[in-house]
């Protein structure tokens, strides 16, 4: 069962913007947005290399958002994610999920300080699946 932190997000999140979605369907960082859309999630791409996703018009990053975000899913390499847990605190993202295989202690503390639930080397699709019971 996913533990307090992973049930508070989801059930409290509305919508995800997801750092590094892949226009590739193989890809988990297509996939895993793909099956969070599907179960009523608002997914809001974030890469520079897309115009739009899943249906959705794609940003370049997550300060271009017009809209209020509640998740910032992380899709990155583990070096790279300290900018993006910047952005979250400054767009007043409630929480940040690092997908399965990304972990940044420093990061990672760094948004709990400023208030934000942290999820660390988790797939969101995988821990949904297990809370949701699909």
């Amino acid at each position: 069962m996913p533990d307090k932190t992973m049930r508070k997000i989801m059930q409290e999140t509305q919508a995800i913007a997801v750092v590094g979605l892949s226009s590739r369907p193989t890809r988990a960082g297509h996939y895993v947005p793909a099956y969070l859309q599907q179960h009523g999630y608002r997914i809001i791409p974030v890469n520079p290399n897309l115009t739009e996703a899943l249906g959705e018009k794609a940003y370049t990053s997550l300060s271009d958002i017009p809209e209020p975000v509640d998740l910032v899913l992380i899709f990155q390499r583990s070096e790279n994610v300290p900018p993006f847990v910047d952005e979250a605190i400054q767009i007043g993202a409630k929480a940040v999920w690092m997908q399965l295989g990304i972990t940044h202690p420093e990061a990672a503390a760094k948004a709990e300080a400023a208030g934000l639930a942290v999820v660390q080397n988790a797939c969101l699709m995988v821990e949904h699946r297990v809370w949701d019971g699909s």
